[in-house]
């Protein structure tokens, strides 16, 4: 499929920025594990596993069933409607948040007991 157009993809859709989002927005605790970008218009979320699962609530609000993977050396796409991973199309730059942002991130916010914190 990676050759292919798919729907609900649009590889032109720039990232949001380098973090979740609504954690940069004071939505939450403000910290992620890892980052997922919504392959239909760029919003960057965190993922499940952080606390405010701010991707599958991109989701869920503005109906766009593609992500992926917005950590470095990572490219794969997951459709939330189909629970099924994807190849995908090459995405508008950057692909991932800036290699030198700590995981979890942003640096400053993530706290000492974090991995307690996961869901």
């Amino acid at each position: 499929m990676a050759d292919q157009e798919i729907p609900g993809i649009d590889p032109q859709a720039a990232p949001s920025g380098p973090g979740c989002a609504d954690c940069l927005a004071g939505d939450g605790p403000g910290w992620w594990f890892h980052l997922r970008r919504c392959a239909a218009c760029g919003r960057i979320g965190c993922c499940d596993s952080s606390p405010s699962q701010h991707a599958t609530g991109h989701y869920r609000t503005a109906g766009h069933p593609f992500i992926t993977s917005y950590e470095p050396g990572e490219e794969w796409f997951y459709n939330n409607e189909t629970e099924q991973f994807y190849e995908g199309p090459q995405l508008a730059p950057p692909t991932s948040h800036p290699a030198d942002q700590p995981v979890p991130g942003p640096a400053g916010a993530v706290p000492e007991d974090w991995q307690q914190r996961l869901n």
